[in-house]
């Protein structure tokens, strides 16, 4: 079952298992500085790009491992923004990696990790589906409510 996807990455139990997602949205307000001292009055000049930080633990024995997080990372070099798409159908726009991070513990003999700490950042570059468009678009939607069977 899909939680999510990023572009063609599929965020399920066999990948990357979403524990946690965060979004963040900010508002700028700078001040004007006046004659005459007082407090210098506010305005609102636009909202800030949305940020979103995803977090997982991989269970490599369970879950998806090494393979999973390479394969977000070579998505991230491309520096190309990838649409993302929730597991309840919601197309949230389009998104660039900003950063990915993972820690290794309870280590084997071989050295493999039985447990993978991950997080990555991500970064709103647009509110539309950049790379999909019309008819393209509704059947990835699609594609992900059949699989979560909405």
């Amino acid at each position: 079952m899909a939680m999510a996807c990023l572009g063609f990455f599929v965020f399920m139990t066999n990948t990357v298992p979403l524990q946690q997602l965060e979004r963040n949205n900010a508002w700028r307000h700078p001040h004007q500085n006046t004659i005459g001292g007082g407090q210098p009055p506010a305005q609102y000049v636009g909202q800030e790009p949305e940020t979103i930080s995803i977090s997982a633990e991989l269970r490599p024995e369970i879950t998806g491992g090494d393979n999973s997080i390479e394969l977000l990372r070579q998505m991230a070099a491309t520096g190309e923004p990838h649409t993302l798409i929730l597991g309840d159908g919601r197309v949230l726009g389009s998104y660039v990696i900003l950063t990915i991070k993972d820690g290794q513990s309870q280590l084997m003999h071989d050295g493999k990790a039985r447990a993978i700490s991950f997080s990555m950042e991500l970064k709103k570059v647009g509110d539309s589906a950049v790379g999909l468009s019309g008819q393209a678009l509704g059947m990835a939607a699609g594609a992900v409510r059949a699989l979560i069977g909405i």
